[in-house]
């Protein structure tokens, strides 16, 4: 069915703040976007773990411990890659707490990564990002 009709993908996204409380994002390679940190869920993990290995991957950082959010699913998290794939997201969703490590762009999905304050955040953003900052940071 891949291929023919949207597939529903699991995965982990993080919000991370820096000592000034501004939120993290990636301004992604594939879709020129700016987006949060996250990805889907590998074989044998569990969503936290997937957020650690989003959060190491996408961004250099670590965090010392997670704060689970919310799960996140439904229509409004329809997304269509640029290759051409249909998804249909459930997002688990977690803060990063103390945050480490050396910010740097480890696996080729970012052209950037910023700290941005929330009341001024880039205007080519992700539409998922955009959902999950309005509900949980407005």
């Amino acid at each position: 069915m891949i291929g023919n009709r949207p597939f529903i993908l699991t995965g982990s996204t993080v919000l991370a703040f820096n000592d000034s409380h501004e939120l993290l994002l990636q301004h992604r390679s594939d879709t020129k976007e700016w987006g949060l940190p996250g990805g889907a869920m590998e074989p044998g993990e569990n969503l936290e773990q997937t957020a650690a290995r989003e959060l190491l991957e996408e961004t250099g950082l670590r965090a010392k411990n997670f704060k689970f959010m919310d799960i996140l699913s439904g229509e409004e998290l329809y997304f269509k890659y640029p290759n051409g794939d249909e998804v249909y997201n459930v997002i688990s969703l977690y803060e990063a707490v103390d945050t480490y490590g050396e910010m740097k762009m480890v696996d080729g999905e970012s052209l950037h990564l910023k700290y941005f304050a929330v009341d001024q955040l880039p205007v080519n953003m992700d539409e998922r990002a955009t959902l999950i900052i309005d509900k949980y940071l407005s």
